[in-house]
């Protein structure tokens, strides 16, 4: 009846018609341009044929839909704000054309509806789900908001409150939710999906199941009286959200001002909605991590599959690094040999695998049983026995390369001769640790961030001998520990601490220039920093942050020389090393739960007051973020440049990754195509005086005149 590139129209028994979505070339069906015009030529064949009585709505995939092209986002987001509107409507002709077809229809929902794909079974009269699919509206988490019908159907169909929750949460539900919220109609079993939605169907077209009064309710305004409260509780939920990201407030105040209009007044104002949020910094940042997240993914999935996965690892070092690499590798099925000299330290990391273990039976992820078992696959020793049978070792000893050199060349003796070794520093070139090994091509960095069991970052650092298999290896341990692994070349400081640390230097800076270490966290954390350059230093340790600055900022030069006294310096000459000794910039109590609790501590404002010699000086909001932020960016820029990384995609996940770069800004080099380069330039102009870390990269003349950016596709 109908074959198009994502729809076909079969025809069923008794006037039924089988409007199947089976995206050509795919293993998933995407809403894209040509797939929504399908659709709209399928149902305009359907109200044509007077011989059809009833749709069902299926898919021939493992999925139902997961969504709108992301790929094309690019393109239709450089349209004008009301050439996107026009264009969005123009898209939703498509389904209100589903919805008004003359006969009943039924989606049968299997796998993933998310996004647009939930919005076309949104359209139909009713919705079988099977008991393993979850459905959604994440566009929130894009930045973005449902921009074909979804916040127009969704309160019609399951009432204001379930529209807000999902819409707001952007988080997909499961099918048990989905039924009880009213969104669907009936839950079948995977296999007998297809027959419940057909008799669904029938029951339809019999009359027995009134599609018509739905219709009518879909059509008119949502009759739910006394919903100011529960409006007032979405916009405070909304604003306490991620900051400088409006999508959310946003579509509480679309639904409330679209609740009393009917169907087509509100897709207008949905679409008009849309096309401004799409316009926003948040939205453009958030499409782009998505992208590149897959762009990742893909890339560390491919090199994964040249090597052999790990089943057994050692782990040299305990403590709580240590221990924290050992329970992640054994919380992922992994078993670990954990060795250490000092039995306290072994006594450490076993104490940090057993509390990481006991946070996962409380928050009833695993059971008592499990954490046991997980326990039981960490062997800890104070030898080498049984390191001849792991897959890959992790050196995880104190940072001091003549003790490195030592464990290291121990280590080789003992494994494999096929054993990739890797090395957990944070600050020490890998060729400068690879003179002491005979087999330098089965070594590598992999450099976890701390707190190992929540920062999801691992660098892996090839070295100038290391071997593609061993990177392979390296890389694939990492995905099993479900961590994003970087490929990054050897250098001072890789990619994030490389890059962290002109922003660093001009936090001192500005304290020297005479500013308050409160105010810049505070400047900082509203631009939208998880924690200001302060409170970070106190939260790494003052002597840990000073020890890799230094190495970092000698390796590079004058590039990153300083004319002001060092903040870290004044901070650990008077024993003052953050959290981890309850002095730092701030002071530092426990709380009830155990956790560190910042107050004030007005002696180290007294000690700062020495280096400020031209006294105090307050700088404007913009000022401080502009000063912040250039030379980290213009580090990224020459990372970038000299090949540390192999793209923008991999740099920028990287810093969102592992430093909590906020999330609107996409990333150092996204938030530098926000700016555009020119802007960029100019203040490398405005700043220049303040020293080499403002001095603009060569390639960003180029790229200015060129009027070229990071992401040229965008």
């Amino acid at each position: 009846m109908y074959q198009g590139q994502s729809i076909r129209l079969t025809a069923l028994q008794g006037g039924r018609v089988e409007l199947c979505f089976d995206r050509q070339g795919d293993a998933i069906n995407k809403l894209d341009e040509r797939a929504v015009l399908e659709l709209a030529e399928v149902s305009a064949l359907i109200s044509s044929d007077s011989s059809i009585s009833g749709v069902l709505i299926t898919s021939a995939k493992d999925v139902f839909i997961v969504g709108a092209d992301i790929l094309e986002f690019g393109r239709l987001f450089q349209l004008s704000e009301s050439e996107l509107a026009a264009h969005n409507t123009r898209q939703n002709r498509s389904f209100t054309a589903l919805e008004e077809l003359p006969v009943p229809t039924v989606a049968a929902i299997n796998g993933f509806a998310l996004g647009g794909g939930l919005e076309t079974a949104l359209a139909a009269d009713f919705r079988v789900i099977s008991a393993q699919a979850q459905i959604g509206l994440p566009e929130v988490k894009l930045g973005l908001l449902p921009g074909y019908g979804g916040t127009v159907r969704l309160p019609r169909i399951a009432g204001l409150q379930t529209a807000l929750d999902w819409i707001v949460s952007g988080t997909p539900q499961k099918a048990e939710a989905a039924l009880e919220d009213g969104v669907v109609d009936e839950l079948a079993a995977p296999e007998s999906l297809r027959a419940a939605a057909l008799d669904l169907l029938d029951k339809a077209v019999a009359g027995t199941a009134n599609w018509h009064t739905r219709r009518e309710a879909k059509r008119s305004a949502v009759q739910e009286p006394s919903v100011e409260r529960l409006f007032a509780e979405a916009k405070k939920q909304a604003a306490n959200g991620p900051k400088h990201q409006p999508a959310a407030l946003m579509a509480v105040e679309l639904l409330e001002n679209a609740r009393l209009r009917p169907r087509d007044e509100a897709l207008a104002l949905e679409s008009t909605a849309f096309a401004r949020i799409a316009k926003t910094q948040a939205a453009a940042s958030l499409v782009r991590i998505f992208l590149n997240e897959q762009a990742v993914k893909k890339q560390s999935k491919a090199l994964a599959r040249l090597a052999q996965p790990v089943k057994r690892t050692a782990v040299l070092g305990a403590g709580i690094m240590g221990g924290g690499i050992a329970y992640t590798a054994a919380f992922n099925s992994v078993s670990v040999v954990l060795k250490d000299i000092q039995q306290k330290q072994l006594g450490l990391g076993i104490g940090e695998v057993r509390k990481q273990l006991g946070k996962q039976i409380k928050s009833g992820r695993i059971t008592q049983q499990q954490a046991d078992e997980m326990l039981a696959s960490i062997q800890s020793q104070l030898d080498y026995s049984r390191f001849n049978e792991v897959d890959i070792a992790i050196e995880a000893v104190v940072e001091d390369i003549k003790i490195k050199h030592s464990v290291l060349a121990q280590l080789e003796r003992e494994v494999g001769t096929g054993t990739v070794i890797a090395s957990n520093t944070s600050s020490l070139r890998i060729d400068d640790l690879a003179r002491s090994l005979s087999r330098p091509e089965n070594f590598a960095g992999m450099h976890f961030f701390n707190p190992v069991p929540s920062m999801p970052l691992v660098e892996v650092i090839r070295g100038t001998h290391t071997s593609d298999a061993a990177v392979a290896k390296v890389v694939g341990f990492a995905l099993t520990m479900r961590k994003t692994p970087i490929v990054v070349r050897d250098g001072a400081g890789f990619l994030v601490n490389r890059i962290i640390t002109p922003y660093m230097q001009a936090f001192g800076k500005l304290l020297a220039d005479g500013e308050d270490f409160v105010r810049i966290d505070t400047v900082m954390e509203a631009f939208g920093w998880p924690m200001g350059p302060a409170y970070l230093n106190d939260v790494i340790g003052m002597d840990t942050a000073l020890h890799v600055s230094r190495i970092i900022s000698s390796a590079f030069g004058d590039r990153m020389a300083r004319t002001w006294e060092d903040p870290l310096e004044i901070m650990v000459a008077n024993g003052r090393l953050g959290q981890k000794n309850g002095l730092g910039f701030y002071r530092y109590e426990t709380d009830p739960n155990g956790r560190p609790r910042k107050s004030p501590a007005p002696e180290a404002h007294e000690l700062l007051s020495k280096m400020q010699t031209s006294g105090p000086r307050v700088f404007g909001d913009d000022q401080i973020v502009e000063r912040m932020m250039l030379p980290l960016v213009f580090e990224a820029v020459r990372s970038l440049d000299e090949g540390v990384v192999a793209s923008a995609a991999e740099l920028d996940m990287a810093l969102l990754l592992g430093i909590g770069l906020p999330q609107y800004l996409g990333g150092a080099l996204q938030y530098a195509d926000w700016s555009g380069v020119p802007r960029l330039l100019e203040l490398s102009c405005k700043y220049r005086e303040l020293g080499p870390q403002y001095e603009a990269p060569g390639s960003l003349y180029h790229m200015a005149t060129q009027q070229k950016r990071f992401y040229p596709e965008a």
